[in-house]
């Protein structure tokens, strides 16, 4: 067979396997017939060697540091483009136009209102709730008021759709933050940009009036940005499998908050925080955590650095390490944080021991320390790490519901427990 591997299994005639190249010649075995034809499947933990899908939103190349959406490197992105118009691009799969991004802009801005009915919500939440807690039901109750955006009506009016999510979602976040703190809800403005609508939502009070910083606006936009899709990851991939079944919209994402809020994923950056707080509190002595890092018998380990995909670096924490650095500097900030930041980098990057096991600084530990400068507590991380991520989650959604080989996902397992056995009478256990 042509472009395919042969497999050869005991007792059975050799078994040709299609070989599938992707856009940058990444290669794949399609075993998609392999269990119909053979009898077996594979086994692979955590899918760290498997493709679940094939998809046009994403390349990433952990090998070589490469991150591009719809083809556009994320370095080239950060720089020149608003959150809106990646977002556009993610969701839509071009850059848009000038009349595109207006018409996608009024949209965001019409429906960044939530129902009156929604904000009586918080009252069942208690004031010590995790901000992640009312986002996720806030975001799966949508629902009740939106139940036309179900099936292909969610496909078919995607562009009212997506807008419609990606404002309500943000007003969300901030109202879970003012619950939270025990401050009156801000009500969003229509004249006012994405990331400055956000900003004010979260930090202003009736009291007084408030103006938006223009470089705490550009931080936001960058971050999102740099957020905004990261191909297959555990959150976007819950997405795609919730959406798999007919789900919803709403709670498909409602879903993927949920597996962003874990420590090993979204949870990262505040845990990054944490780590350089603890460092501070002991005297600033990053170096004798370095080698507790660095020990067999120590369960240490320093928030931060490496990455399950990225084998030599992060992209995106080169751009956000520059940022942060300015971002401080901006605001006139001297956050010992940053410091210590520095010193665990340095050490990282020069240390042996850090460059064997490609233990470089990825996107979490930068983008604590912006969050942290631009006021934003540490339980509010994982909060604009899922706003930064909608785009994503919108676009690997509508791309799974609008492709034809889209089945509901059902991974198959090996069973090691108990053969057959039969049932015994409670009197007669032992």
């Amino acid at each position: 067979m042509k472009n395919s591997a042969t497999l050869y299994l005991p007792g059975q005639e050799p078994l040709g396997i299609p070989i599938i190249t992707g856009s940058e010649n990444e290669k794949a075995l399609d075993i998609s017939s392999l269990r119909a034809k053979s009898g077996y499947i594979t086994l692979d933990p955590g899918f760290v060697n498997t493709g679940a899908c094939s998809s046009s939103i994403t390349y990433l190349d952990g090998e070589k540091g490469i991150l591009r959406y719809r083809g556009y490197p994320i370095e080239e992105l950060a720089q020149k483009s608003t959150f809106i118009e990646v977002a556009y691009l993610l969701i839509h799969g071009n850059l848009p136009d000038q009349s595109q991004l207006t018409e996608f802009s009024r949209k965001l801005s019409n429906h960044s209102m939530i129902h009156e009915d929604m904000r009586h919500f918080y009252d069942g939440f208690s004031s010590t709730a995790h901000p992640m807690v009312s986002l996720s039901a806030m975001v799966a109750s949508l629902s009740a008021y939106y139940s036309e955006a179900s099936g292909r009506a969610s496909v078919k009016d995607l562009h009212i759709n997506s807008a419609r999510i990606m404002a309500k979602v943000r007003t969300i976040a901030a109202f879970s933050y003012k619950k939270s703190i025990g401050q009156p809800l801000i009500y969003p403005m229509n004249d006012l940009s994405y990331e400055d609508n956000f900003i004010r939502m979260m930090f202003a009070v009736p009291a007084e009036e408030f103006t938006v910083n223009p470089v705490v606006s550009d931080a936001i936009r960058l971050l999102l940005i740099l957020h905004a899709d990261h191909e297959q990851n555990c959150s976007t991939s819950t997405v795609r499998m919730v959406g798999s079944s007919n789900a919803n919209l709403y709670i498909s994402i409602a879903a993927g908050i949920g597996a962003l809020w874990g420590s090993l994923h979204g949870g990262a950056n505040q845990r990054v925080i944490e780590m350089l707080s603890m460092i501070h509190k002991s005297d600033n002595d990053y170096k004798k955590y370095i080698e507790k890092a660095k020990s067999k018998t120590s369960k240490f380990r320093l928030m931060g650095f490496g990455h399950r995909v990225y084998k030599n670096f992060d992209p995106r924490a080169k751009v956000l390490k520059e940022s942060a650095a300015k971002l401080l500097d901006k605001l006139g900030i001297d956050d010992p944080l940053l410091d210590i930041a520095r010193n665990l980098e340095e050490v990282a990057l020069n240390d042996e021991f850090f460059i064997e096991r490609n233990l470089y600084p990825n996107v979490d530990f930068y983008s604590g320390i912006m969050y942290r400068a631009i006021g934003i507590p540490t339980n509010m991380f994982t909060v604009m790490f899922a706003l930064g991520r909608l785009p994503g989650w919108i676009a690997h959604w509508n791309e799974m519901k609008s492709d034809s080989k889209t089945r509901i996902y059902r991974p198959r397992q090996v069973y090691t427990g108990h053969t057959k056995r039969s049932f015994v009478p409670m009197d007669k256990r032992s």
